[in-house]
């Protein structure tokens, strides 16, 4: 649909296939192309227990093109970002997040980033924008990793954005994030030099911890070598950050950890429950807590979430209840797309090539269902 030139496949021109993709793909996984239909959204995560949502703008560049052409469009992509990224933080609230990609201005962008240089003047003036708007509305941003080719130029980008906006100076709320995939050798390397700069140059640190959005186009040996092996990355990286306490994957001592702001995008409920436990049990040692959200995708692992939903209302009934009481609303967010249902494909695409497991992460919340219907089921005839 997004090469073909056949009305018969053009989503504008086929009622048809913009029906079908709506009440399916377009619904389970997009909050809507107006602002109006996001509000409606938003508002229905908030009423079942969210603590806000994530909102992107489904705006992707995923390829570059010839140098030539990429320079002479800059100018028009670089703004078709900056207004749709401003729109994206106006249509957010307070408290929310707001996810974007330095590459959706285009493929100049995507081209200095591998060259690991500076953005032009240009791009540096509509990031700021961005991120002043966003600080303004007490919003944050979560700019998502790039493929390792252009990884360092990604993150040289948003550690220069989070100087400005996380600094102490400026309130020390982070405003900006930066994404790390675990499933690369080189990620407790690049939080440990990240917090030694945050900590020597005085800003907060926000880190959004992943497992990896690349997986079937990376070198392999820059990757752990299984699903498993990521997965100890995963939540041993974790563990060091919500204690900030060195462990065998993030070695940087008690006393030189920055201020800290941690998401973790996750759909996996064992890390969740082991993050969890985690809190638990700093709260019932009295220990400071980091803070702390988690998020996983609209349309998916939706009994992740809930599960925490439950847990931060049972807390707070439990705090409420008892002074004193080892209890913590944790932050959940749910994160959203908006945009065209044309513009959306490229996201749905993304979000195929980017997710080869989708389908054992279906398996597992199908199971899930299961369990919970049998649960029910047993429930009526007094066998639960």
């Amino acid at each position: 649909m997004l090469e073909s030139k056949s009305p018969l496949f053009s989503i504008e021109k086929n009622p048809l296939l913009r029906s079908l993709l709506w009440h399916t793909f377009y619904l389970q996984f997009c909050a809507g192309e107006t602002q109006r239909q996001v509000a409606k959204i938003n508002s229905e995560l908030r009423t079942q227990g969210y603590s806000g949502v994530i909102l992107e703008y489904a705006l992707e560049v995923l390829k570059g093109g010839d140098p030539a052409t990429a320079k002479a469009n800059e100018a028009a992509d670089v703004k078709v970002w900056r207004d749709r990224m401003l729109q994206t933080v106006e249509m957010a609230s307070p408290g929310d997040f707001v996810g974007l990609k330095w590459s959706g201005m285009g493929p100049q962008a995507m081209r200095l980033m591998k060259e690991d240089v500076e953005p032009s003047e240009r791009m540096q003036e509509a990031m700021h924008a961005v991120c002043a708007a966003a600080r303004d509305r007490q919003i944050s941003l979560l700019p998502a990793a790039e493929e390792t080719w252009s990884l360092t130029g990604f993150l040289n980008w948003t550690m220069n954005m989070q100087r400005v906006y996380n600094s102490k100076s400026a309130g020390g709320q982070p405003v900006v994030y930066s994404t790390y995939q675990a499933y690369l050798h080189s990620t407790p390397a690049t939080i440990s030099r990240h917090s030694a700069i945050a900590k020597n140059e005085d800003f907060t640190l926000g880190i959004k911890l992943v497992r990896g959005a690349y997986l079937w186009s990376e070198e392999r040996s820059l990757l752990h070598p299984s699903i498993e092996a990521t997965h100890a990355a995963y939540d041993g990286i974790m563990e060091a950050l919500i204690k900030r306490h060195p462990n065998s994957w993030l070695t940087t001592p008690s006393e030189s950890w920055p201020e800290i702001s941690v998401v973790l995008a996750t759909h996996n409920a064992v890390s969740v429950s082991t993050a969890q436990k985690l809190r638990q049990t700093q709260i019932k040692q009295k220990q400071a807590l980091t803070k702390l959200s988690f998020a996983q995708l609209q349309g998916m692992a939706d009994e992740v979430s809930c599960t925490l939903i439950a847990a931060a209302k049972a807390a707070e009934e439990t705090k409420m209840q008892t002074v004193g009481a080892a209890a913590v609303r944790e932050r959940v967010y749910k994160c959203t797309t908006w945009g065209s249902m044309s513009e959306c494909l490229n996201y749905l695409l993304r979000r195929a090539a980017e997710n080869k497991d989708a389908a054992s992460r279906t398996q597992e919340t199908r199971r899930a269902m299961q369990t919970e219907l049998g649960r029910r089921m047993k429930g009526m005839v007094g066998m639960a």
